[in-house]
């Protein structure tokens, strides 16, 4: 049988397994906002583990860094430790957005904004800017499902046709249970994702004789790529702070990440979470950079990066069946960040611009059902555009999966000095969050379209080195909410002083 068919069993089997868990997590979806978009806010530690890993790690490791590694080097290990580094901000912060969450009724970070800033334009500004940011980051997982898929079928399956499956059982799994279904199929995914690239990566090693042969090939074959600057010149300082800066801040920056932070039901749950994502990220980074090597000893010569991994697969060394298993996976791990994507994305539409601005006494019932009617609309959005890029990408290194990805976060990284603000500084303001946003994002926009990039810096340098002083004058220049600043910061201190949070 062709190796297209058994990517269309693999995927069956996938899509049936999904929709039956889907299935099974309605049973328990209860009524309302906040059970449809944060469960209720009582997820135990290990869903909640699983559904912050899934979420977080999506095509872009197994094919995005892969490709970065494969082109650029051990650099791209440090580049994605960045993100787990800059996980010690979780100390902070989960607690924090845990307790005003539960006190406030907060569905969305940018909902918690709005309230502590006094101003609805607030959660206006940071609402745009995930609309217009995050639907590259979803697009990105879209092209990596069409990638795989075509790759392994050896161009039998249209990269388009990937990119339709990946937005269909998106919309599905996030519009069955909201939150339910996506964190029990997030967990059912990041199962997979995990297991299946640890288990081909193995099968790949021991091909090449074993973890000692492996590294004494990969430095005979490629000694350029393992160190830092990378032979080939690419991987310099000003690229690495480009792509690392936004990774830095990734926990808090991107809304379908900190919304997660809402959803622990206790507080030994939201230890666990932080435990659990930690020791995950840890491993599949590893998987993924020690991938991209992989590839490039057995697949020299690509053109196109992030078709690394799919050429890989496609070599007769690995058994079909292990091939489609770590599709599946890879699959599994961009479906789960994109449907991620679109829920949280719903929840802003809902709450952060129909209700905030449009119809603030609409009920419950109707807010619902407008987050439930946007999912489909954003998910379409997402699938054109990545189905131009996919179109346009070729070998351009600046259209390449990871490279995306970082460019998407970077204009959401201007967000970080007004959540920053929310949470530590009384004298922040809602003048000064709304202009450092929406100058910041122009910056980005500008440079990333234009590809201008003075002294080598990358848009997202430029924007958050203007937004911070930025939102730091104009705050000091006009008048704070004193009221809700003394209550909302009042009222953690209180808090983590009774209980042991972290």
């Amino acid at each position: 049988m062709s190796a297209a068919f058994w990517v269309w069993f693999g995927i069956a089997i996938y899509i049936a397994a999904g929709l039956a868990i889907a299935i099974m997590a309605r049973r328990q979806l209860g009524a309302g906002v906040s059970e449809f978009f944060l469960a209720n806010r009582k997820l135990g530690g290990f869903l909640s583990a699983m559904t912050y890993s899934a979420t977080t790690y999506s095509a872009f490791m197994m094919i995005g860094l892969a490709g970065l590694t494969y082109f650029h080097g051990v650099g791209a290990l440090g580049f994605e430790l960045t993100y787990l580094c800059g996980m010690f901000m979780m100390v902070f912060f989960l607690p924090r957005f845990w307790l005003v969450g539960k006190k406030y009724g907060y569905v969305s970070p940018i909902e918690l904004l709005s309230d502590r800033y006094q101003s609805k334009w607030v959660g206006a500004t940071a609402a745009i800017l995930a609309l217009v940011f995050l639907v590259p980051y979803g697009a990105v997982q879209l092209m990596g499902v069409g990638y795989l898929m075509n790759g392994i079928s050896q161009g039998v399956i249209p990269v388009v046709v990937g990119i339709i499956i990946a937005v269909v059982c998106a919309i599905a799994w996030s519009s069955i249970a909201g939150l339910r279904s996506v964190a029990w199929t997030d967990a059912f995914q990041a199962i997979i994702m995990i297991t299946v690239s640890a288990a081909v990566l193995g099968v790949v090693v021991a091909s090449l004789g074993g973890l000692g042969a492996f590294f004494s090939k990969l430095e005979s074959a490629v000694p350029g790529l393992l160190t830092v600057p990378a032979a080939t010149g690419a991987w310099n300082i000003n690229m690495f702070i480009g792509l690392a800066l936004p990774w830095l801040f990734f926990l808090i920056s991107n809304p379908q990440v900190s919304q997660r932070l809402f959803i622990p039901k206790s507080v030994t749950a939201m230890k666990q979470m932080l435990g659990g994502f930690l020791i995950f990220g840890f491993i599949y980074t590893l998987i993924s950079v020690l991938w991209g090597f992989s590839a490039t000893l057995l697949v020299p010569g690509l053109e196109n990066a992030d078709l690394a991994t799919p050429t890989l697969l496609a070599l007769p060394i690995i058994p079909m069946g292990l091939a489609i298993i770590v599709m599946i996976g890879i699959t599994a791990a961009a479906i789960s960040t994109i449907d991620s994507i679109l829920l949280t994305l719903s929840s802003v539409w809902a709450r952060d611009i129909y209700k905030g601005l449009i119809n603030p006494k609409v009920s419950e019932r109707k807010e619902l059902r407008v987050g439930q009617w946007v999912i489909p609309i954003m998910a379409i959005i997402a699938f054109g555009f990545a189905w131009w890029v996919a179109e346009q990408a070729g070998g351009v290194l600046e259209l390449m999966i990871a490279p995306l990805s970082a460019a998407a976060s970077a204009g959401l990284l201007m967000v970080v000095p007004t959540i920053f603000g929310a949470f530590f500084w009384k004298r922040a303001t809602a003048t000064g969050a709304i202009v450092s946003c929406i100058v910041g994002a122009i910056i980005v926009l500008l440079f990333q379209i234009t590809g201008w990039k003075p002294l080598g810096w990358w848009p997202g340098v430029w924007g958050f080195v203007v937004c911070v002083p930025l939102f730091i004058i104009v705050s000091l220049a006009t008048k704070p909410p004193r009221e809700k600043a003394e209550e909302f910061i009042g009222y953690l201190r209180g808090a983590l002083k009774k209980g042991r949070f972290i």
